[in-house]
């Protein structure tokens, strides 16, 4: 990845979290201090609500724009969204924490300008972060192709018995479980649902997955970690055919059964500007670990 300040041509992009009156009161001294430094500035469409005369691009067309930064004002939703839009353009993402957990989105609001002076002066860290490439199949048509930055998750439906689901690495054959459902997390995806499953937490940088049942009908089934190198298969066997596949906590996507969810490594990374803080000072401070 190239150096945020290598290229005559800057441009930056804006993402916001609809509807947040915070935002208001950041795009006019953000616009200023990105167009005193010489950036080209686009925004999406809710960024463009809040101050008119603004270049506005939709999210999915921003990673056909030469980025060079991206701004992210919001929580850590708004973080993974611009995340799967952008990662093509292999740009850095500077994420504003607007929302209340904030485990992605680190940098406060006071934070911002002493952040954008690190970037301008190339001494603000950067953490890739690996993204998985999920293949929603049904016989042998691909029904859609995403990029998942947290997890992949088949569930049930709230009402719905137990379903059965057949794993499979690299086509091997692990086991069927009986569950609520099956997480496939990438590491920064280990601290979301697939902790609150029982699933371990996995430093950011390393190279592996975890697969998560939900609360198996099995004691002896419990959380797998695998090389991220390898490709997961889910098989969904389901006699109401209720089931649905949610790809970083968006609305799910309806199964049917013998549908399977296959994921990968993405040839994509995500690159998010850091404060310097480390993994587990974050853990600590978001997770309250050590608390009593």
């Amino acid at each position: 990845m190239a150096s945020l300040q290598s290229s005559s041509q800057k441009t930056a992009a804006i993402i916001s979290r609809p509807g947040s009156p915070e935002v208001a009161k950041i795009i006019p001294g953000l616009l200023t201090w990105l167009r005193d430094h010489n950036y080209r500035v686009i925004v999406d469409p809710e960024t463009g609500r809040y101050n008119s005369g603004l270049e506005v691009v939709t999210r999915v067309q921003m990673a056909a724009q030469p980025l060079t930064l991206v701004v992210v004002l919001g929580g850590d939703g708004t973080l993974l969204s611009a995340a799967r839009v952008t990662a093509a353009a292999d740009v850095p993402l500077l994420g504003v924490n607007l929302g209340t957990l904030g485990f992605l989105t680190e940098v406060p609001p006071s934070a911002l300008y002493p952040m954008l002076e690190a970037i301008a002066q190339d001494r603000a860290p950067v953490d890739s972060r690996s993204l998985m490439h999920c293949d929603l199949m049904r016989g042998e048509t691909v029904l859609g192709s995403y990029l998942v930055f947290n997890d992949a998750v088949v569930n049930k439906t709230a009402l719905a018995r137990l379903n059965s689901y057949d794993l499979y690495i690299d086509k091997a054959f692990v086991s069927s479980y009986r569950a609520d459902g099956m997480i496939v997390a990438t590491p920064t995806g280990s601290t979301a649902y697939s902790l609150s499953a029982g699933g371990p937490v996995l430093m950011p940088n390393v190279a592996a997955f975890v697969i998560t049942p939900v609360a198996p009908h099995s004691l002896t089934h419990r959380p797998l970690v695998v090389p991220d190198s390898v490709e997961i298969e889910i098989l969904l066997r389901s006699e109401e055919e209720v089931a649905y596949l949610s790809l970083d906590g968006q609305p799910g996507l309806d199964l049917r059964d013998g549908d399977r969810v296959r994921c990968r490594r993405s040839e994509h990374k995500v690159h998010l500007l850091r404060t310097g803080t480390d993994f587990f000072q974050v853990l600590r401070a978001k997770l309250k670990w050590g608390e009593r």
